[in-house]
């Protein structure tokens, strides 16, 4: 079958899909990669066929946000994020978000930026899936172009997440206020918006268009806090890019080995730390004394920046967190998808510290599988960073959930037998009724 992969135009996302690509790859699949063209260079470099769609520079603003995003909602007295509690509580009854949070959310966070990303590549890609007629469309979380596509010519389509599934949530609760709303005030601006695109192409708007017929979830069950019937677990399987192993890692740690990253970099743009080098000075003092091996990334730029670096603190640029993480006893990260994927597979207890839009459902989900700690930036100081780490250090509890976790995310489907799963379920659809022309 042909499989088209459409990846959210930023490299890490693009990793996230190049292990599923490539086993549908092996597996005998022709299989393209469409892209914006200067994501191309990533996706060669993972031995994968590309396509340029789009124009050829990818917009750089901050994970989850359109410039527009904030303004709107300082122009309207709140921040979009206000009252989202209930987004992000893991209880089967939790309580629904409301009209205006959820209209707030969607109108000033996730419809500027989907927009941003996915108007400038949507013409570009439904011609190319008209002319290659795939069977298959692999779309990441928030690559609705794909969807699109995949609709425009009676494919299949799945959505892969690349993180908890904060978006599927957020518009169930939005489908339950708008049903709760008179008849002329049921205003849907995502649904609009697709909408518009798919009747351009003689396609009618669904819910698919928004969440995929499926979706393919990388992540155990404790981080997949609503089952649904239509989500297929796969294992997260690391994809880092080109990498070399330092020679250092060749021996054994001289003491438990801790990882700390806080770098956020999108599409080899400059790299934004999430903590600033005068506090990361501030942790680097306060754990001076612990008893470990602490492996620091940092940009060289911000390297300089350091007044000292303690005996126990090795500093490097970068490091494969697929072979520094299986030797670590913790890590302490920003919620990234790789690193947070990473230490769950490795059973790595872990300090989460993260201000992304997923992070308090990560935080949620954490807690409750007992695999680790979670802070907020503006709580990261040294003594905070300092007191989790002697926890993850010392709590065996904590050490024997997150061997657990890895036990659940190696029983997952790998991407090869997820490849298997998804030709069954493209052959079972040409069986059956069929939908768009083809």
């Amino acid at each position: 079958m042909r499989v088209l992969v459409v990846p959210f135009p930023w490299k890490t996302h693009l990793y996230n899909l190049v292990p599923l690509a490539w086993s549908l790859q092996t597996a005998g699949h022709e299989v393209r990669v469409a892209g914006w063209p200067d994501l191309l260079d990533a996706v060669t470099g993972a031995g994968l066929t590309g396509l340029g769609v789009g124009p050829g520079e990818t917009p750089q603003v901050r994970e989850g946000r359109d410039r527009r995003g904030p303004a709107r909602a300082a122009a309207a007295g709140r921040s979009p994020r206000d009252g989202l509690g209930p987004l992000f509580d893991v209880r089967p009854d939790r309580e629904r978000l409301g009209w205006e949070q959820v209209t707030g959310v969607f109108d000033d966070l996730v419809l500027p930026q989907a927009r941003r990303f996915n108007d400038p590549m949507m013409e570009d890609l439904v011609a190319f899936a008209r002319q290659w007629r795939p069977d298959l469309v692999l779309w990441g979380a928030k690559a609705f172009a794909g969807a699109v596509a995949a609709a425009a010519v009676g494919a299949a389509h799945a959505r892969v997440l690349y993180s908890v599934d904060v978006y599927t949530r957020m518009r169930e609760d939005f489908l339950h206020a708008k049903a709760l709303r008179p008849p002329r005030e049921r205003v849907d601006a995502l649904g609009d918006w697709l909408a518009g695109w798919a009747g351009r192409y003689g396609c009618g708007f669904s819910e698919d268009l928004v969440n995929g017929q499926f979706t393919i979830a990388p992540l155990p069950e404790a981080f997949r806090p609503d089952p649904r019937p239509t989500t297929l677990p796969v294992q997260f399987v690391p994809y880092n890019g080109p990498a070399v192993v330092p020679r250092w890692l060749a021996a054994p740690p001289r003491a438990p080995r801790v990882l700390m990253t806080f770098g956020d970099s999108v599409n080899d743009g400059p790299v934004r730390l999430l903590l600033p080098v005068e506090r990361i000075q501030e942790i680097l003092d306060s754990v001076a004394g612990l008893e470990m091996e602490l492996v620091l990334t940092l940009p060289p730029d911000s390297r300089r920046e350091l007044r000292e670096v303690p005996a126990n603190t090795r500093v490097v640029e970068s490091v494969p967190l697929s072979e520094v993480l299986p030797t670590c006893s913790a890590v302490v990260h920003h919620g990234g998808t790789w690193s947070f994927g990473c230490a769950l597979r490795y059973g790595v207890p872990q300090l989460l510290i993260g201000q992304a839009f997923d992070a308090p459902l990560k935080f949620q989900c954490l807690d409750r599988a007992g695999a680790g700690l979670s802070m907020r930036p503006s709580e990261a100081d040294g003594p905070a960073v300092r007191a989790a780490l002697v926890r993850l250090l010392g709590d065996t509890a904590v050490r024997a959930n997150a061997r657990r976790l890895r036990r659940e995310m190696l029983a997952m489907p790998a991407p090869n037998e997820l490849a298997r799963t998804l030709e069954e379920m493209v052959a079972a659809r040409r069986a059956g009724p069929v939908g768009a022309p083809r």
